[in-house]
């Protein structure tokens, strides 16, 4: 879940309200002739694309293309399918992926094909794309050079369908796959409106990204003549999550999956409305400092916020705590502040109803229960791969990944998992940016997951045992952010 004008896990919108809308301009444009792909593989041979008969053929197969189920839809044959075009033409919205990624990642380019962009049935109108207003949202991408793959993605926090463009759609594209993402069927600060009882919103979620996995396998089977070699999930922090959901409820739609530090819901705990009310309650205090303040910073540790992180509290404080927790119990327990939606920003502890003083373990059975529809077991059917960064400090890791690692070992998957602990990664990559002496970005590491995950595929061969992947010393910035060897 990141904050929206910062980060992946965005509490469902922040920033929306400064978002630049982009009317797309969703028309055929002129082709010209591109050379090959620019394939970004960091640690193994990338996956060869291939030109195909559809391919050879361009746009000419534009008008079959029909996405089932879609109430609309509307296909362009564009000259590049990744940012370093889409900006231009108006084919992706920057302000969905803003804040995601370092500022000095590479675009790469030579991408022609297709894109679809349309929406599923239904009820909800928080997305504004394109002048829709209509939810269940999604972009599909289709290469003229297509390596026989398919990437399916859900978006991080509550953003919408364009998300992942820069972190995972444009290197995914470079190296041949098929794209697809939803916007999981509602967006912004009040996607807990959506539905019509406690849970509905984030279950939707997983049915959207099970709609669109299935639309888009028989998509890509009309573009290429083919089904797809191979179909990969991933995504970042809510992303991840529907990662780790579709893997263990519809395995049968993948081949393999990456988790991009993906949120975890168990009934009983742990989950981020256990950690996060800790944070409320206690920071201020630390912050302050005073008799107080070690104390505090005691309950910030035990509550699982790793030593070492301190420097990242302020920004988190300010910009992820306080709208992730009040959003999240909104979507399972309304009825804790009664009529007022959504809590009060800021509140201090023994005000009434203050979601700093919220005790998860204390609430009623409904809630638990509500939170049990959407929580993950641990039963995965295919091959997962997990990064999750040390310095985490919206889902902290030791509440997180290596909770669910142990679940997926005490479901006997454990043959199927691998999990990387990324010394020096935090939730929020851009964040590298101010503190490039302190952090590592996690896009590298999630490409080096990417590219493991092809090779446990192709040959059988599983990737290194789970453990952390230490910092290199005196990386300098090009290092960290072009590599992050998983051996």
């Amino acid at each position: 879940m990141r904050p929206h004008g910062a980060h992946a896990n965005t509490p469902p919108g922040e920033g929306s309200s400064r978002r630049l809308r982009l009317r797309l301009r969703l028309r055929p444009l002129r082709r010209v002739a591109t050379g090959a792909a620019l394939l970004l593989a960091l640690t193994a041979t990338p996956s060869v694309a291939v030109p195909t008969a559809a391919a050879e053929g361009s746009c000419a197969r534009i008008g079959h293309l029909v996405v089932p189920g879609a109430a609309r839809q509307q296909a362009a044959c564009l000259d590049e399918l990744t940012t370093a075009g889409t900006v231009g033409s108006g084919h992706t919205d920057p302000a969905d992926w803003a804040g995601l990624t370092p500022k000095d990642l590479s675009t790469p380019a030579g991408v022609p094909g297709i894109q679809i962009d349309g929406h599923f049935p239904d009820t909800s109108t928080t997305n504004t794309h394109h002048g829709w207003n209509h939810d269940a949202q999604f972009v599909i991408r289709l290469p003229d050079r297509w390596n026989g793959g398919l990437v399916i993605a859900g978006t991080p926090g509550n953003r919408a369908q364009y998300a992942n463009d820069r972190a995972i759609g444009d290197w995914v594209l470079a190296r041949g796959y098929a794209y697809a993402a939803t916007d999981k069927g509602n967006t912004g600060p009040h996607f807990y409106r959506d539905g019509r009882r406690p849970g509905d919103a984030v279950a939707e979620w997983n049915r959207r990204v099970t709609q669109l996995a299935k639309a888009t396998r028989t998509v890509v089977a009309q573009r290429y003549g083919r089904q797809p070699t191979r179909t990969l999930a991933t995504g970042i922090s809510n992303g991840g999550y529907l990662v780790r959901w579709q893997l263990e409820n519809h395995p049968e739609l993948y081949d393999a999956g990456v988790d991009w530090e993906g949120t975890l819901w168990r009934a009983d705990g742990p989950n981020l409305l256990t950690f996060l009310p800790t944070a409320l309650a206690a920071y201020p205090t630390y912050a302050a400092g005073g008799a107080g303040a070690a104390r505090a910073h005691r309950q910030l540790l035990a509550a699982g916020f790793p030593a070492g992180s301190e420097f990242l509290w302020p920004y988190h404080h300010r910009s992820y705590w306080d709208l992730t927790q009040r959003v999240y119990r909104e979507e399972f327990d309304p009825d804790f502040d009664g009529s007022t939606e959504a809590g009060t920003p800021y509140c201090a502890p023994g005000t009434p109803a203050c979601d700093a003083d919220y005790d998860y373990a204390s609430r009623p059975a409904e809630v638990h229960r509500a939170v049990q529809r959407v929580a993950l077991t641990g039963r995965i059917g295919k091959p997962l791969i997990t990064v999750q960064g040390t310095l985490d400090v919206l889902l902290p890791v030791s509440r997180d990944a290596d909770v669910y690692a142990r679940m997926v070992h005490d479901a006997g998957r454990g043959d199927l998992f691998r999990s990387y602990r990324i010394e020096g990664g935090t939730h929020t990559d851009s964040l590298y940016d101010t503190f490039p002496d302190r952090l590592r970005p996690l896009v590298p590491c999630h490409r080096s997951a990417f590219t493991a995950t092809e090779h446990w595929l192709r040959t059988g061969h599983a990737p290194p045992p789970s453990h952390t992947i230490p910092r290199p010393t005196g990386a300098d910035p090009t290092t960290l952010l072009t590599g992050c060897p998983l051996s």
